[in-house]
């Protein structure tokens, strides 16, 4: 199963990450939309893995294991080093914590309820807010390199991001409720 193609497409999100990093790090248009690139081809195959995955009968442990594993490395990578690019700088950093806060707490959730056989599903806001997060990071990726197409796309990314941070906060907070009940009829 390591080789099917939705797990192949999960490795390589987690690959293409580190060139996602360096190009950023680099300070020219090409490179900024070299990252875009790479990062648009990352959040694809984020969509596509597990689509491969239910329709062609290939959904593993390891799949099930690896692919929120590279989601939270993909997102968390990239918004510590916004932050270092000053990307994210001043306020904007709240949102960024917001973010990595919660994706702490819900995988030590699921880790936590994981050995009780409790699943906690994905609610229909936390894949809208998923899908804003990752086209706020891809303006964001662009930054001022953006405003020859879109004006103030770094501005337009830094807000998607803020409202993203929202949507994580209350999507969060149901997922520990459900948690918390778990947790007292054990406890």
């Amino acid at each position: 199963m390591f080789t099917s193609l939705p797990n192949l497409m999960t490795m390589a999100r987690i690959v293409v990450i580190p060139l996602i990093i360096l190009l950023l790090y680099i300070p020219s248009a090409v490179a900024a939309w070299g990252a875009l690139a790479l990062y648009i081809l990352a959040a694809v195959t984020d969509f596509f893995d597990g689509y491969f995955a239910r329709k062609m009968n290939e959904v593993s442990d390891f799949g099930k294991f690896l692919d929120p594993i590279a989601d939270k490395i993909l997102v968390g990578s990239l918004l510590v080093v916004l932050a270092a690019i000053d990307r994210l700088d001043g306020i904007w950093i709240v949102p960024a914590v917001v973010i990595m806060v919660r994706e702490f707490l819900v995988s030590g959730l699921r880790e936590y309820l994981g050995p009780k056989n409790v699943s906690v599903p994905v609610t229909q806001l936390a894949k809208w807010k998923t899908t804003l997060q990752m086209v706020a990071l891809g303006f964001l990726i662009i930054g001022d390199y953006g405003d020859v197409l879109i004006p103030s796309t770094l501005l337009i990314g830094q807000i998607g991001l803020t409202i993203a941070a929202i949507m994580t906060a209350v999507t969060g907070w149901h997922y520990m409720k459900v948690g918390l009940v778990h947790m007292r009829e054990g406890g």
